[in-house]
């Protein structure tokens, strides 16, 4: 309230009038601030749905790349992968039907058909190294391994499995692995090592893991790593190790401390000068991001440097078999990996090198309960 007081009329009405606008001046001040206050409010519940929705998305989108989206797994991806094909002329009618059968018929059994399976590369590889290479030194190869090429079912995240099976393919080649795959005669299908892991899982191995698949591996596309592979193998007594190759251990980004560890690995016989060493030990199971390998092999050559021999589920099958009707400089490099072949940030190795006692397995289950692999360096 102004406590003013004014004995000429002009001047009240002037200073009234001064209050008026004053007044205006005000509420329309506060109106404004109201509205800009509105404003931002409205643009932080803008923002914040916008985020949420990208996060959705973000996460709709690894529930998709890593096969947890609820849109079946092997078997619905083969039935509709084989359907495109009939529908592009790529396939029969008739051969549609067979393959069909045979797919009903490998997942009542549990065995896998072997449809992209190549065998007898590994004894190819060594009469070659034997008769022909000239610039190879020396030469280390694993028992005998198949090589198998992701199908229909699992193309876009079978490797891991596949991966699995190469290896399991060469345990069963020694009879020093033979107590612990009383129950795997035969090579599984994608669908039963999924069964596998999850077994393992009800054990207690890798509890962290089996929460991030919410223990559930059977009827999705979800991808699969080294700690799965090391879980299975350790679930089924036998004696393996991670190796973690965490970061670049050489120039331009490449990994020669690995080489020199797979070397080790193959070449525990330092009394064994052959040329070729056709070894009893199986494979190795290599993981990087986004993608799993198997390494057969290491090359040793007169010029002083490493070639890693690996076999790759992504290379199809018709490519491999190349291997087995002539090796030569040119299809070796279906398998030749040198250092700069190799350089993505971090690798992962899986190797096994024996069979666990009954102690020792409840041993590493425990272990497990919080996985720490081995780091180099």
């Amino acid at each position: 309230m102004c406590h003013l007081v004014c004995a000429d009329y002009p001047v009240l009405q002037e200073h009234v009038e001064l209050h008026l606008e004053e007044s205006s001046y005000l509420e329309g001040k506060n109106l404004h601030d109201l509205e800009l206050a509105q404003h931002i409010q409205n643009e932080e519940v803008r923002q914040r749905r916008e985020a949420s929705r990208q996060e959705r998305e973000d996460f709709q989108k690894l529930q998709r790349q890593y096969g947890l989206d609820g849109s079946g797994g092997y078997k619905e991806q083969s039935l509709k992968n084989m359907e495109k094909e009939v529908a592009r002329g790529r396939m029969q009618p008739s051969e549609y039907h067979k393959r069909k059968a045979d797919l009903m018929e490998s997942l009542a059994f549990g065995i896998d058909d072997w449809r992209t399976r190549t065998s007898g590369i590994t004894e190819v590889l060594s009469h070659y190294y034997r008769s022909e290479s000239k610039d190879i030194k020396r030469v280390w190869l694993s028992m005998g391994v198949d090589h198998c090429y992701c199908s229909l079912g699992d193309k876009g995240w079978g490797c891991g499995y596949r991966n699995f099976q190469m290896l399991l393919s060469s345990l069963q080649r020694n009879s020093a692995y033979q107590d612990c795959l009383t129950d795997l005669r035969s090579i599984p299908c994608i669908p039963t090592i999924q069964s596998l892991i999850e077994n393992s899982w009800k054990e207690g191995f890798d509890p962290q893991g089996a929460s991030h698949f919410t223990s559930r591996l059977q009827g999705t596309k979800a991808w699969i790593g080294a700690c799965e592979i090391y879980s299975l193998l350790t679930s089924l007594r036998l004696k393996c190790q991670i190796i973690d190759f965490h970061q670049p251990t050489g120039p331009s980004e490449t990994h020669p401390r690995l080489f020199e560890w797979v070397l080790n690995y193959y070449n525990s016989d330092k009394e064994n000068s052959a040329k070729v060493v056709c070894t009893s030990k199986p494979p190795i199971y290599l993981q990087h991001q986004g993608h799993s390998r198997t390494i057969l092999g290491i090359e040793e050559r007169k010029n002083k440097t490493f070639a890693l021999l690996i076999f790759d589920p992504g290379c199809p099958s018709q490519e491999m078999q190349k291997l087995l009707n002539d090796v030569d400089s040119n299809t070796l490099r279906l398998i030749r990996r040198f250092a700069g072949g190799l350089r993505h940030k971090q690798y992962q190795v899986v190797a096994v090198d024996g069979v666990l006692t009954a102690e020792e397995k409840v041993a590493r289950r425990q272990a497990s309960q919080l996985f720490v692999a081995q780091r180099i360096p």
